[in-house]
């Protein structure tokens, strides 16, 4: 297990299972796979990987633009979201930050990188994990926070906040504000998605990948958006040409606009959380927590603890993602994501038999 999930590949030769037979619920990347179009077009134009890419990145920046209904300047492109969310941190370089506890790792160690206090807000199991927006908005004034940054929704607990919400800490505070919408697509994102309020705000900046809804990781296509000149600046000065590969580009220009794909995708992975989540609430010992990702945060009420659930699941080639490592949970918490519907069955199943058999 690495900081973020399993390495299939240790698991695969520690245990003495194939790659093909293991099912990572581990990793929160849409089971689905990349959309055929994409691929299609990779396939027809695999010509161009012998030219180099529009060093303006021109209809991959339009394609984004028409996807998330923004002004096509106030995008940039990275090396995944990650690379963005450095690069938006190293600009701010707040003195103060808040981060929400327990929450995607990367934030806090890049906000640690350039010495900045965080303060953390504690989700709370006895709130469900939920944020108070109130408190939320309470503490960012009293502590002087200069600069928030969280998933929406959160990794690794599923909470989300409304568009509105976020709307309502730009006008009450002073705090700058990056949003990580890496699982937005899992949710209806005319509610809580908060692309459009970068035309308006220019202490906001949100980050998106292709890794997870879009099932890409191994592209490296990031891309964040700001209304605020200075912070476009110096991504603009900081770009080197070519920065982003032809596959990326051949592949972003056409699956943001499938929406087949799209409603396919978000269709397939709402009912099966839905589903994933009632199942479990039926299995005694074991509590969910609702979630807008596509992954679901579980509790262990009695029974062996998530460490061991792990070890017994990889006989199995199961693999799950026990949250020791995450601050405000522990060994009694653990996370899957949503796989295809046999392999879903099967974890159900494996889970029944554990932890009904609990005493």
């Amino acid at each position: 297990m690495n900081s973020h999930g399993a390495n299939v590949f240790d698991i695969a030769k520690n245990n003495g299972i194939e790659i093909k037979d293991i099912r990572d619920f581990s990793s929160n990347i849409n089971p689905l796979g990349p959309s055929k179009k994409a691929l299609e077009e990779l396939k027809n134009n695999l010509n161009l990987l012998s030219a180099y890419p529009d060093v303006d990145y021109i209809d991959l920046r339009q394609s984004i633009s028409n996807y998330v209904n923004c002004n096509i300047d106030n995008i940039v492109l990275g090396l995944g979201s990650t690379e963005i969310l450095k690069d938006v941190i190293n600009f701010f370089a707040p003195k103060i930050s808040m981060i929400l506890s327990p929450c995607y790792s990367e934030y806090e160690n890049e906000l640690k990188k350039i010495n900045s206090e965080i303060i953390e807000y504690n989700l709370e199991e006895k709130n469900d994990f939920k944020i108070d927006l109130e408190d939320l908005i309470k503490l960012i004034r009293e502590k002087n926070i200069e600069f928030l940054v969280f998933a929406n929704p959160n990794n690794p607990t599923g909470t989300i906040l409304k568009r509105d919400d976020i709307e309502r800490i730009l006008k009450e505070t002073d705090a700058k504000i990056l949003v990580d919408e890496t699982y937005i697509e899992f949710t209806d994102m005319s509610i809580y998605s908060s692309t459009s309020l970068t035309k308006n705000y220019t202490n906001l900046a949100v980050v998106r990948g292709t890794s997870k809804f879009f099932a890409l990781p191994g592209i490296r296509l990031g891309y964040g958006l700001s209304s605020n000149k200075n912070l476009l600046n110096s991504f603009r000065d900081k770009e080197v040409l070519w920065q982003i590969n032809s596959v990326a580009e051949i592949c972003g220009k056409v699956m943001f606009s499938d929406e087949e794909y799209i409603s396919h995708v978000f269709y397939f992975m709402t009912t099966r959380r839905d589903y994933i989540f009632r199942e479990i609430s039926k299995i005694k010992n074991l509590k969910p927590y609702k979630s807008f990702g596509n992954f679901i945060l579980i509790k262990i009420l009695d029974g062996i603890n998530a460490t061991e659930l792990r070890n017994r699941l990889l006989e199995d080639g199961l693999v799950l993602r026990d949250c020791k490592t995450f601050k405000n949970l522990d060994e009694n918490f653990f996370r899957l994501c949503i796989l295809d519907d046999e392999a879903n069955d099967k974890l159900l199943n494996k889970l029944r038999k554990i932890y009904q058999e609990v005493k």
